[in-house]
């Protein structure tokens, strides 16, 4: 692990906003948001408070712009989605760029997952749900049985799952992953048979 995230940074140097966010959410999950200062953000990144502040002026807008450009992927995917074809091919897709966001925005979903309240005065989970949303609204078919209706929406669930319910689930975070995104693929499948697609 630490070769990777070295080179992640290297690369990521020249990208400030990028950089402050990375090491606030470090920090936010090493010692709790609450006890997080900015102060303590600009030491990490040993630059001075006034160079932060020219990037943000508070640490909720810190979280607030880490969510809304690790969230931008899920709303891409929304408005990719719309325009597809509503094929079973195209929902297995959503299905596993749906996986491919989540993995990605990992350190987030913790963070939200483990400082709700936060996130809930922060009105963050609210435009989170609001994605989701949309998301299970171009992958299931209106038109379907309850039952498959369930199913779809619990295609993305399960991806969730993946997250925070089953991290102690076997030994190789790889082999989950692609346990996880089978089973939810294999919902949506069931579900477009189940209504009658092709």
């Amino acid at each position: 692990m630490g070769g990777t995230m070295d080179d992640t940074r290297q690369r990521r140097r020249g990208d400030t906003r990028r950089r402050i966010q990375d090491v606030a959410l470090e920090l936010f999950a090493e010692q709790g948001y609450e006890k997080t200062s900015l102060r303590e953000i600009a030491e990490r990144l040993e630059v001075t408070k006034a160079a932060l502040y020219y990037h943000f002026k508070t640490k909720e807008e810190i979280l607030v712009s880490i969510f809304e450009d690790l969230t931008q992927p899920i709303q891409d995917l929304v408005e990719w989605g719309r325009r597809q074809p509503h094929t079973l091919e195209t929902k297995q897709e959503i299905v596993r760029r749906y996986a491919d966001t989540l993995t990605q925005a990992a350190p987030l979903f913790r963070f939200m997952h483990e400082n709700q309240a936060t996130v809930r005065d922060l009105r963050i989970g609210e435009s989170f749900k609001a994605r989701i949303h949309t998301l299970r609204d171009i992958i299931v078919d209106p038109d379907a049985d309850l039952i498959d209706q369930v199913r779809c929406a619990s295609a993305i669930y399960t991806l969730h799952a993946g997250m925070f319910l089953l991290q102690d689930v076997g030994d190789d975070p790889e082999e989950r992953n692609k346990a996880v995104l089978k089973v939810a693929t294999d919902l949506v499948t069931q579900a477009h048979r189940g209504a009658g697609g092709s």
